[in-house]
């Protein structure tokens, strides 16, 4: 197991990059803890799987330097690093069984008969393979082939870090649940480095003790799934996280109060005057619906079980609204928002209060 530090880390593609523009990755300084569970999560294109292909030694990057504790890894190869990786499609030696399949990292290293035999044979269980470790790999399914190669990936217990890059892909849905919390049950009990990359923000939250969110080639949070929803830092890490995705309206600011168009909100801090393109953002799950407060145009309202989403529009912005349960929609309804519930942002970047920690 190691602690993974990232120093000054950026990479680009171009041979000559000319400017920020040019680099997939932008520079960042990350320290990510020994045996912590991390996700790496952001849009297609976003540079997570860069930074991954960093670490495992797949990429060497432009500038900068990677550390496993305190040596420093940057330009030593895979092997080197002891680390075991899971790419987002299967990779499986078809002429193998599913047993030699799982053992074959552990064989590679010398490791006891009995012990291989007693690891494969809970790897199998944990991955609900233990009826099929005769059958040879070539025909089985995808999503069986990816099993076998989550299975590999956990088979030692000695590697410095698991990475897994989107492994979710061919599962289908209802073993991606009970997969992700049997992988969240290995990481407690062994307390390998786990760095999950996905693009699927449920994953990422249930996977995750810490959650890297990145955006156009840059971190621009790392958090609790309970600090990325409630303190989002960036008007991404709002939009990306939730179902619906944080409500954000232009506004002005001056001290506590913040005007939307003509109406004035009480922010419930001082957030002195912001320059810059400023907006304030809301939680659809802090919006609140009665007849008083600003007026909203309801375009429809959507059913999703435990709760219905209202839909709609507020001084020409789009806006989303929770309607719990139980709770009916008034004849003209009206939102208001809780002052300790918004947000402040300049340029994109969360705004803290005068006197906030």
């Amino acid at each position: 197991m190691a602690r993974i530090t990232l120093e000054n880390l950026a990479h680009s593609y171009l041979p000559h990059p000319k400017g920020e523009q040019d680099f997939a990755l932008k520079e960042l300084n990350h320290v990510w803890q020994d045996g912590g569970a991390y996700a790496l999560l952001g849009a297609s294109g976003c540079g997570k799987t860069t930074l991954l292909n960093i670490i495992s030694g797949l990429v060497h990057p432009s500038q900068g330097r990677v550390l496993f504790n305190d040596r420093d890894v940057t330009r030593a190869d895979t092997a080197q690093r002891n680390i075991a990786q899971v790419f987002q499609f299967p990779v499986v030696y078809d002429t193998m069984t599913v047993r030699d399949n799982l053992a074959f990292p552990l064989r590679n290293r010398g490791m006891d008969a009995a012990y291989i035999a007693r690891r494969v044979d809970q790897i199998a269980r944990m991955i609900g393979m233990e009826a099929m470790l005769a059958r040879k790999a070539q025909g089985l399914t995808a999503d069986a082939k990816q099993k076998i190669s989550l299975g590999r990936g956990m088979v030692r217990e000695d590697v410095n870090a698991i990475l897994f890059d989107e492994p979710l892909t061919v599962i289908d849905p209802h073993m991606k649940w009970e997969l992700r919390t049997q992988l969240k049950q290995l990481h407690r009990q062994f307390g390998h480095t786990m760095i999950y990359v996905t693009h699927d923000q449920t994953e990422a939250l249930t996977f995750a003790d810490k959650v890297v969110v990145m955006h156009d080639g840059r971190v621009v949070q790392m958090g609790t799934p309970e600090e990325l929803f409630e303190t989002p830092a960036h008007t991404f890490v709002g939009y990306f996280i939730g179902s619906p995705g944080m409500n954000l309206f232009p506004a002005s600011v001056q001290g506590r109060c913040a005007r939307l168009g003509e109406a004035a909100l009480d922010l419930g801090a001082d957030y002195g005057t912001p320059q810059g393109r400023v907006q304030i953002g809301i939680r659809p799950e802090y919006t609140q619906i009665s007849d008083q407060g600003l007026p909203v145009t309801v375009t429809r309202i959507e059913d999703v079980g435990r709760h219905r989403i209202l839909r709609g529009a507020l001084m020409g912005h789009p806006v989303n609204a929770i309607l719990h349960e139980g709770e009916s929609l008034p004849p003209e309804p009206r939102l208001s928002f809780a002052p300790g519930r918004i947000n402040v942002y300049a340029d994109d970047w969360r705004q803290s209060a005068k006197g906030a920690a």
